[in-house]
C-alpha cells in the first residue's frame, strides 16, 4: 500500500470563505482538508489558465491606439407609433 505524504501547511482564508468551507464540511461529514482538496482538484484547470504576475509584469507595453478624430455614432432607429381611430369616440 502506498503511503500518503501529510505535509502541513498553513493556509489563510478570509473568515466568511473559510466559514463557508466549515459548512459544507459538516454538510458533507468531510474534513476541512478533503473539501479544499476537492476544490482544488474540480478548479485547477481554470486556475491554470489565469497569467502568473511574472506574465503579467513582463509583457511588453501595449502600443497606444491611434484614432483619427471622433467618429460619428450610428443613429438609434427611430420610433413612430401612429395612433389608430378608436371608433367608439365621436368624430368632431
Amino acid at each position: 500500500m502506498a503511503t500518503t505524504d501529510h505535509r502541513k501547511q498553513s493556509l489563510y482564508f478570509p473568515e466568511d470563505m473559510l466559514e463557508e468551507i466549515q459548512r459544507e464540511a459538516t454538510r458533507q461529514d468531510r474534513s476541512l482538508s478533503w473539501i479544499v482538496q476537492q476544490a482544488w482538484k474540480v478548479a485547477r484547470a481554470d486556475i491554470r489558465k489565469m497569467p502568473s504576475v511574472n506574465d503579467v509584469l513582463s509583457s511588453p507595453p501595449r502600443p497606444a491606439a491611434v484614432t483619427a478624430g471622433p467618429v460619428a455614432a450610428p443613429a438609434a432607429p427611430s420610433l413612430v407609433a401612429a395612433a389608430a381611430p378608436n371608433s367608439t369616440e365621436p368624430k368632431s
